[in-house]
């Protein structure tokens, strides 16, 4: 099975998170497996990186943190994405489509299939 390159999905992984986090609170392990689980398992996103999103997004106002109450085993900090932060997800989003539209045409697009010539 082959995997997603680190350097493709860079730049779009808060996005990534704050898709989790729009379905619902999470801690970090559990958003890390959800990550696994959305993309079957080729993309593994490394446990610094999460954490130093986290802090960036919370920073900057898009989720808010809190400690959850758990009766057994180490407390987990908990992460909700605030309405800035359901924005700037949907945002990305349409850069992500804009984005892949060219993309495509620049990297599979033939120099004569334009009818502006």
């Amino acid at each position: 099975m082959s995997t997603i390159s680190t350097e493709l999905i860079r730049g779009h992984t808060a996005t990534i998170i704050l898709n989790v986090l729009r379905q619902g609170d999470s801690y970090g392990y559990e958003i890390y497996k959800q990550i696994l689980k959305l993309s079957g398992h080729r993309y593994e996103l490394k446990e610094a990186t999460l954490y130093t999103v986290f802090r960036r997004l919370e920073k900057e106002g898009y989720i808010v943190s809190y400690w959850g109450d758990e009766s057994q085993g180490g407390r987990r900090k908990y992460y909700r994405i605030t309405e800035s932060g359901r924005e700037y997800y949907e945002r990305s989003v349409q850069e992500w489509q804009f984005a892949r539209e060219i993309l495509d045409r620049l990297i599979k697009g033939g120099l004569n299939d334009g009818k502006d010539e």
